[in-house]
């Protein structure tokens, strides 16, 4: 459980880098709706994002958890927090027609005298136009705060670190079952189940817990789509197939994809793959502190074009600690015009993806940021894994 796996020390220094942005925006009372979020600064871990819940966050205290009653106890255990700080909804308002629990921590928050200067997270996945309703007509306009608590996850401690590159430990496992299982006619959805279960399973004694985000496994001209999951198709001859998985570790991932190969690769996609991988050579080399998002996106994009290839999509994004239906922190993107700088110890997945009409390929890893450039989170072989047939 995330909270067990950090020191109190670690939890303050989160709050104390939260408030200080608080102040910084002239917020009083936060309001975290992102369970990621309500993860990194409480330690609070339950599969209840589907109802309402928060972590408040004053300029002064302890934070509190609201959520569903049921739920309570699970804050307990997971949490940092003292039984007073656990607030809840009634049970009652549970998808009620005519009552929302966001009435209740409207109430809450009257009570602790917490109405002033209040932020909420406006733009994310957790927080609904009903809920943002319900604050502002008891309390007038309020602060966007999205992405506030986000961008204090940027720097990785040392622990984070060690949890995440267990999460490649899993990662790795987890390809190297898809290498194994390759092959001719077997149904996609029994490799897929055998990659899943080989990465909850775990490896030399590191269990798995649910990614944030399930396989992508496109094969032939599904492949030329980014996001398509998997199907019960038989894998067939001459045509390419990527897989991308994530480990996960105490909710910490470390994604990354590979291409597989059943046949001889024609020329277009062994060019594609030469390009690929000097794109993620001369990104990492360029991954040192001080080097902004942009530089090291421009790695990728000019190793496409001297392939002859261009590519109009984002090349990479921050990750980490997260619950479905996302590993990404949604801050910085490696792409043209993010001027952000990198710091030792962010983590990023990198993501040189080449999509064309009728087939794709994606060679993909996570790395952190180190003053020698990017280090691999997995160790996992880039080269396009072929099965002779």
């Amino acid at each position: 459980m995330p909270a067990n796996d950090f020191t109190q020390d670690e939890y303050a220094e989160r709050i104390a880098k939260t408030r200080a942005a608080m102040s910084a925006n002239d917020i009083e009372t936060l309001i975290v709706a992102d369970p990621s979020n309500m993860a990194w600064l409480t330690g609070y871990d339950g599969w209840s994002f589907y109802v309402p819940q928060a972590v408040v966050v004053p300029l002064s205290g302890d934070p509190f958890w609201w959520g569903r009653p049921q739920d309570k106890a699970g804050a307990a255990q997971t949490t940092w927090l003292q039984a007073s700080h656990l607030l809840d909804w009634p049970e009652e308002h549970v998808q009620h027609p005519d009552r929302h629990p966001y009435e209740a921590l409207a109430k809450h928050l009257r009570e602790r005298g917490l109405t002033r200067s209040i932020a909420v997270e406006k733009d994310n996945y957790y927080y609904s136009a009903k809920a943002h309703a319900i604050l502002e007509g008891a309390f007038g306009p309020l602060v966007d705060a999205t992405g506030l608590v986000n961008w204090q996850r940027a720097v990785k401690s040392q622990t984070e670190l060690t949890l995440m590159r267990k999460a490649g430990r899993l990662t790795a496992h987890m390809h190297a079952t898809l290498r194994e299982g390759f092959r001719e006619g077997r149904p996609k959805n029994e490799l897929v189940a055998e990659v899943q279960s080989a990465g909850i399973a775990g490896v030399d004694g590191i269990a798995g817990d649910y990614a944030a985000i399930a396989p992508i496994a496109p094969s032939g001209k599904e492949a030329s789509a980014a996001h398509i999951t998997w199907n019960d198709r038989p894998l067939g001859r001459n045509e390419a197939t990527y897989f991308e998985v994530s480990g996960c570790f105490h909710r910490y991932h470390a994604p990354a994809s590979r291409t597989l190969y059943m046949g001889d690769p024609p020329k277009d996609i062994r060019r594609a793959e030469d390009a690929v991988l000097r794109a993620i050579d001369d990104a990492f080399a360029a991954a040192k502190p001080g080097t902004t998002c942009e530089d090291v996106a421009s790695c990728v994009f000019e190793s496409f074009a001297r392939a002859g290839y261009e590519k109009a999509n984002r090349t990479g994004y921050p990750i980490g600690l997260s619950y479905p239906p996302d590993w990404g922190e949604r801050t910085m993107s490696l792409r043209p015009g993010d001027q952000t700088e990198l710091r030792e110890n962010m983590t990023f997945h990198l993501m040189p993806g080449l999509w064309t009409p009728d087939w794709g390929v994606a060679i993909t890893d996570s790395f952190v940021v180190t003053p020698d450039g990017g280090e691999p989170l997995a160790d996992i072989p880039r080269s396009i894994h072929v099965v002779p047939v």
